[in-house]
């Protein structure tokens, strides 16, 4: 199927009263296992690559955007579900610009550390030139705690509904993330939302609302925020912990041939453990979203 438009998957969303997963990817197997997760729920997916991670000058190998780009488009494209596909989380305007054009059709802006007023700027700027392509825009208002000491840190910020109003209205963004309680990076347990303050936002805020941190929300409480009109919520960190320990558990494998290991594709192959870990861990959630069975057509 060719990449679903971001705006038609939110208004059906919206409309059935269900919420849209972005589970995460960051290799070919993990990217399998998300798709092989939507097709067995017949569920319309987001994949995509974190580009805060991608654009790091400080990593040993310089990545390749388009290599990424190709492979999520191609990814969704022999998919029989909706997908839509997502550049995610990045700092650097030039690599947003450039994935707006490289197969990607949903960008996202964020830089947590800028002062407000260069944000909206650059986001507003970026919105325009992702448009002219047909990409649509995703920001964040607001900052996630991050939870990747083990213990949640104080260094997050709740997104203030009128200041989220007025940058939506600035820059034209067709997607904004808020913080009402959820953490980035949760290694355990799960916590509520505080949906009073997501009520005072969806007052203010008419373009669909997105959750990033999902790992760590709790069920109920993520399901009464879909219900108040969250249409997209983002997985990674669980994803990633079992794929570890899927391949962790692979490779203690007393098996000489390294083809067993690493290709075949039988029993003893790494990367199918880690294909398989990743879908069960999308199935574990899928459900939980109201999104099963929603393929739009």
């Amino acid at each position: 199927m060719p990449l679903e438009p971001i705006g038609k998957l939110m208004s059906a969303a919206r409309a059935g009263g269900y919420a849209v997963g972005y589970f995460e990817s960051w290799n070919l197997e993990s990217l399998q296992g998300v798709i092989d997760a939507a097709e067995s729920t017949r569920s319309p997916i987001i994949i995509g690559f974190n580009g805060d991670f991608l654009c790091r000058p400080e990593r040993r190998a310089a990545e390749r955007l388009a290599w990424y780009g190709a492979l999520g488009l191609a990814a969704a494209q022999s998919a029989t579900v909706p997908v839509g596909f997502i550049f995610n989380e990045c700092p650097n305007d030039e690599w947003v610009r450039d994935a707006a054009t490289a197969g990607f059709n949903l960008v996202m802006p964020a830089d947590p550390a800028a002062p407000y007023e260069d944000y909206e700027r650059r986001v507003q700027e970026l919105t325009t030139y992702a448009h002219r392509f047909g990409t649509a825009v995703e920001a964040e208002i607001g900052t996630l705690p991050c939870g990747a000491s083990g213990t949640t840190g104080a260094d997050g910020e709740m997104t203030d509904p009128e200041l989220a109003a007025r940058f939506v209205s600035a820059t034209g963004v067709d997607l904004l993330a808020v913080s009402v309680g959820n953490v980035h990076i949760k290694l355990a347990g799960r916590q509520d939302l505080n949906l009073d303050h997501l009520d005072r936002i969806v007052q203010r805020v008419a373009i669909p609302l997105v959750l990033h941190g999902g790992t760590g929300i709790a069920t109920d409480s993520l399901q009464q925020a879909i219900k108040r009109g969250v249409t997209k919520v983002n997985y990674g960190t669980y994803l990633k912990q079992r794929y570890l320990a899927a391949v962790r558990a692979a490779l203690k494998s007393d098996v000489a041939n390294p083809h067993e290991l690493l290709g075949i594709g039988g029993e003893s192959d790494v990367m199918v453990a880690g294909r398989h870990a990743v879908r069960d861990a999308v199935l574990e959630r899928i459900e939980t979203l109201g999104c099963c069975g929603r393929t739009l057509s």
